[in-house]
């Protein structure tokens, strides 16, 4: 499969640290959790690093794309997710992460969170690297060449930039309406006025 070494992946990462962190961004300018999730999957199998990320709601189907397979296993690339966050650990177990008290860094949870209900990982030949002219970016409808493997893998679909929007927000439930209060005994009865 084709993959880059835990270093060149760190080294990504080192590059992009502090990266502020922007709702949707997919720039130098800023990102959140799924683009530094999306680069480090772009990076390790070949593609541009920006231009074609994934969010929460559609990242099992673009990892699959990548090749990427269900679950964790130790010295591969880790990805942990769930329906709001998502996080990276390096095949050497250092953690990645944007949104954790900030934008990119090397730290915070990494993929193995315990909020995490989703996790994939890519399988990392040691010392196995990429070309050095590894495109860094790219636009969105560049066709992306599959990455080399043996035959038995499927090729990567490509998934067109217009799917990766964020996931519709469920709308917020309507408040539910104060339990009417309890009525006030009636008064007692008056007997008949006595005079004075």
């Amino acid at each position: 499969m084709f993959a880059i070494a835990t270093a060149s992946l760190l080294a990504l990462v080192n590059q992009v640290s502090g990266t502020p962190y922007i709702s949707g961004g997919d720039t130098a300018r800023g990102t959140d959790c799924s683009g530094l999730a999306s680069w480090v999957a772009n990076a390790a199998t070949g593609r541009p690093v920006y231009g074609n990320r994934f969010n929460t709601g559609n990242e099992e189907a673009a990892l699959r794309a990548r090749g990427f397979l269900p679950g964790t296993a130790p010295g591969a690339l880790n990805i942990g997710w769930n329906g709001g966050h998502t996080a990276v650990t390096l095949p050497d177990g250092t953690p990645v992460s944007s949104g954790e008290g900030g934008g990119v860094r090397v730290g915070g949870g990494g993929a193995f969170q315990r909020q995490f209900t989703h996790h994939m990982h890519l399988p990392m030949a040691p010392g196995e690297d990429i070309p050095a002219d590894l495109p860094l970016d790219g636009p969105l409808d560049a066709p992306l060449a599959p990455p080399a493997g043996p035959a038995d893998l499927p090729t990567p679909e490509i998934i067109e930039a217009a799917n990766f929007a964020p996931a519709p927000e469920a709308p917020a439930p309507a408040p539910e309406a104060p339990a009417p209060a309890p009525e006030a005994p009636a008064p007692a009865p008056e007997g008949p006025e006595m005079p004075v």
